[in-house]
């Protein structure tokens, strides 16, 4: 609070009239940046298509904002912004068939996703000093390992971009599979928590 009063040029005091503390400031500033996101929702796209590109485009987003990621993954959504972004991705799934409730779920599920992903790319980031020496060292500590060395060189190069979209296709599939449209929340949560005890 103090370094944001210092950089407006006003005491901390007059920055506590206007702001409720630092989740006021930071609500203040993550609703108003999220108030920019518009996901495209193309209405040819099937379920699967649908929240993956949502997912996708909420990745992209988010690591177009650096510091957004703690901001949505403490707490998401929180204000404004962010029930506006879940209300029309509520909205995209009735069209596709789906109950509000079942909706939230679904979006909730590829949300959080997104953002976890998103969010360690962000750490990443950040601790840019000194990680391309860091990195060197732990990829010729696998290829010297007999347990992994053969199989690391046979992997294929993939790029952040191209793991996060098959990966999180791969969830959204299975988030789909789990939770078809008209299939109600119970008989899914059931299904789930079964499955989840069968392990």
């Amino acid at each position: 609070m103090n370094a944001v009063a210092d950089r407006l040029g006003v005491s901390a005091t007059a920055l506590y009239r206007h702001v409720d503390g630092r989740w006021g400031l930071e609500n203040l500033i993550g609703e108003s940046i999220l108030a920019d996101l518009r996901l495209d929702d193309d209405p040819e796209d099937d379920t699967v298509r649908h929240l993956l590109s949502a997912g996708l485009q909420l990745r992209s987003f988010v690591l177009a904002h650096p510091g957004l990621a703690t901001y949505v993954q403490t707490l998401f959504p929180r204000g404004e912004s962010g029930r506006v972004l879940v209300s029309g991705e509520v909205e995209a799934l009735g069209r596709r068939g789906y109950a509000p409730d079942t909706a939230i779920v679904l979006v909730s599920a590829v949300a959080s996703i997104a953002i976890g992903y998103a969010a360690a790319e962000d750490v990443q980031r950040e601790r840019a000093e000194g990680r391309a020496e860091q990195e060197r060292d732990a990829l010729a500590a696998i290829i010297a390992d007999a347990r992994l060395g053969d199989a690391h060189r046979a992997l294929p190069e993939v790029s952040a971009d191209q793991y996060v979209r098959l990966w999180l296709g791969a969830a959204v599939r299975a988030f789909v599979e789990a939770a078809p449209p008209g299939r109600p929340l119970g008989e899914i949560m059931v299904a789930l928590d079964a499955a989840g005890r069968g392990l």
